[in-house]
Order: C-alpha cells, then structure tokens, then sequence
C-alpha cells in the first residue's frame, strides 16, 4: 500500500485557527448515516468538562429553541448535502422573522464557506459575501452582548463568525486579518466556555482548543512560546468533549464528528476508527463531494477496494455531470484511487494510464501540483513508461517529480536516480 502524505493542514503559522475550525451547523466542511435527520433531544452533557454552570436567563435563545432545530432540520440537512438553495432559502426565512439576530446570518455564511470549502479553498467568487454574512452575524452578535452581558449565544456567534473569517483570511494569506480576527474568536471562546453545561453547541470550540493547544506543540515546536498565553489544553479530554459534541448537539454535532474522523486518521494513527465516521457522514450527505472523497480515501488507506472504487466512480460521475460541490479537488482523489486499482487489482495497464493523467489534469486544473496525488499519478506513469520501454515518457515524467518532490522524499530520490541513470546511457 502506498502511504498517503499528510492532507488536510492549514497555514501553519495560524494553526490556532483550528481550535476554533466551524463552530456550527456546517463547515458543513466536509462531510452521512441513514434517511432523514431528526432534531435529537438535548442529552446530559458532562458538567466535568465545565468549571460553573452559570445561572442566566436563557429565553429567546435561538440556538437552545427546540422549535427552531425542528424547523432548521431539513435546512441543515440540504447544507451538509449541498443543496444551497433550498438551505439558504429556509435561512433566509428565519431571517425575516428575526432580523437582528446573529443566527441566520451565521448560516447564510455558512452555506458560502461550504461553496469555497470543496475547492480547497481554490474558488474566491463567495469570499465577499461570504464576509459580509460573518461580518452581520458579528455585529448583531455585538449587539445582543452589549445588550446582555450574560448572553453566552451571542459569544457563541461571535467567537464562530470570527474564527471562520480568520480562516478564510488565514487561507488566503491575509495575515493581519486573520491574526485580529483569530485573536476576537479566541477571547469571545473563552467567554462562551462558561455555558458549556447549558449545551453541547458550546462545548465544541472548548473541544477543539483542549486538543489543539497540545498538538500544535508536539508538531510546530517553534510555535510554544505563542501558547505560553493560553490555557493548558488537553488532549485526551479534548476528544472527548468531541464525542460529546458529535452524540448530542443538533448544530455541531457534524461538525463535531468531521473533526473526529480527521483527527483519527491524520494525527491519531486510527484509521480503522475513523472509518464508520467516514462511512456514516457519506451516507447521510450522499451528495457531499468532501465527505465522498475522505470517504474514498480511508476505505484506500484500509485496503476496502470495493468500496473505494464504487464511491470513487460516483465522485467522478457527480463530477460529469456538474453537481454542485464535486470540483477537480474531488476528481483528483478518485481518479488516483481508480487508477491505482486498474494497474494493481485488474491489470488494466491503458486504464491505469488513463486515469492517472485524469488525476495530473485535475491537479493542473486547481493548480494543486506541488505534491500528493498529483507526484503520485507522475511517477506511477514514469514507472509504467519504463516497463513498457517508452524511455521519453518515464524521463518527462519523472522530471516532473524531480521538480515538484520535496529533496527528502523517496520519490525523489528515485527519479533523480532514474533521470541520471538514463542520462549516462
């Protein structure tokens, strides 16, 4: 089995950025389990994970309104599967009922960043209005916590609509946003941190800081100073306010479980847990290109070829046909996938080519060519060109990955070699 590279890391120098990732109803970022999705009850959460339980007045809270999640049950459904329209129109009539509260806002900005997210962050046509939902969501968010400084909803909405806009600036390297932003989110979380007791919704953004604050030491060691100013995390307890979060909450629960099934297989080793994840979130959301292509890719990891080939087949297909959602990151991931399982599983040597130089067009097409599938795809077709004696094919090819291979990988190494081999011949 191959062994895949890392996938999936933000700019490293705002790696706090993912303490905070979506705090709500659908990063609803990538992202399945049976039919409908009901609006499950509020379960206990446990008070360990909350140091006071704060005595305040929750009336009018939309994001505790049990009414409202059965409303918004079929528009959280329509987001996670790509259906925008028919998400933000039912957003747009919460909106109308309640114009100057941060919520719809928030999930109109929502459905933009779940439009940006499946392009790896390729596309910029929804940045702006994208912005300008977050930027609404934080004034009316502002103004609910001047009105009410109790108000932990409107924290919640703030330290979300902030982490959100600094990831996307962080993305696009617009550092000094992203820094005040990122800076806003982490003190209006800390703020939030006070009504995880009253809900589950609350608990995420404490989730991901308890679990990131150790990791990003243990991976950027250079960045420990930075978090000399912060409170000590957890890892351990982080992981577990996730599960929490993923078992209860009605608008983070995907959210919840997103992260898990990412921080399973790229930073725990526990591939084989995050698979069920994986398969529960592509089933629910059968539309959702991201969550079909993490799904592709685990069952590869784990040598379910089967099941890799059919979801990489219905990603490309999806791709076909124009479905919102499945842009050339997705292709990129199946047509790999596809192409391995020609040369290795069937022996189909012309259709492993083929759809290894479906993959190098995709990764050309979103200008993703600086590693992972796109090296992949080149040496595999270098390798295929030797054997079959087309010695201009492997040497362009492999010059390919001579270029853009990091120094110290194996790929490297082996065209270098391969390309001075032949040069001397």
């Amino acid at each position: 089995m191959l062994s895949m590279p890392a996938l999936y890391r933000f700019p490293r120098l705002f790696l706090l950025l993912l303490l905070l990732g979506s705090l709500a109803s659908g990063r609803a970022q990538a992202q399945q389990d049976t039919s409908t999705l009901k609006a499950p009850p509020i379960r206990n959460v446990d008070l360990g994970n909350v140091d006071v339980l704060p005595n305040t007045d929750t009336k009018g809270w939309l994001l505790l309104d049990k009414d409202i999640q059965l409303e918004l049950d079929g528009a959280v459904q329509n987001l996670y599967n790509f259906k925008y329209d028919k998400a933000e129109k039912q957003f747009r009539s919460l909106r109308r009922r309640y114009p100057h509260h941060p919520m719809p806002y928030f999930l109109m900005g929502l459905s933009n960043w779940w439009k940006i997210m499946p392009t790896n962050f390729q596309t910029k046509q929804y940045d702006k209005i994208f912005e300008a939902y977050m930027d609404t969501a934080n004034t009316y968010g502002e103004q609910l916590a001047k009105a009410d400084p109790h108000n932990y909803e409107a924290y919640f909405f703030l330290s979300a609509s902030n982490a959100f806009d600094a990831r996307l600036n962080a993305e696009r390297h617009n550092w000094r946003k992203a820094t005040f932003s990122s800076k806003r989110a982490l003190n209006y979380l800390q703020k939030s941190k006070e009504a995880n007791g009253l809900s589950p919704e609350f608990l995420f953004g404490d989730a991901l800081f308890n679990y990131y604050s150790v990791w990003i030491p243990e991976n950027y060691p250079l960045l420990k100073p930075v978090l000399l100013f912060f409170p000590k995390g957890d890892k351990q307890l982080g992981l577990k306010q996730l599960r929490t979060v993923a078992d209860n909450a009605f608008y983070t629960g995907v959210e919840a479980r997103v992260f898990l099934m990412k921080l399973l297989h790229n930073d725990e080793h526990q591939t084989g847990t995050a698979l069920p994840m994986a398969q529960a979130l592509a089933k629910k959301y059968p539309d959702n290109g991201y969550f079909e292509r993490f799904y592709a890719l685990l069952c590869f990891d784990q040598a379910q070829f089967g099941e890799c080939e059919r979801v990489s087949r219905d990603i490309l297909e999806k791709i076909s046909v124009g479905m919102p959602g499945y842009e050339a990151a997705s292709g990129r991931y199946a047509s790999y996938f596809l192409g391995y399982l020609m040369q290795f599983k069937y022996k189909d040597v012309a259709k492993a080519k083929d759809y290894y130089q479906r993959c190098i067009v995709f990764a050309e097409s979103n200008g993703e060519t600086e590693g992972g599938f796109y090296l992949f795809a080149n040496a595999s077709l270098a390798k295929l060109a030797d054997q079959t004696n087309d010695k201009a094919g492997a040497r362009r090819y492999y010059a390919v990955v001579a270029d853009k291979a990091d120094h110290k990988s194996s790929q490297y190494k082996e065209a270098k070699a391969y390309l001075k081999k032949k040069t001397k011949e």
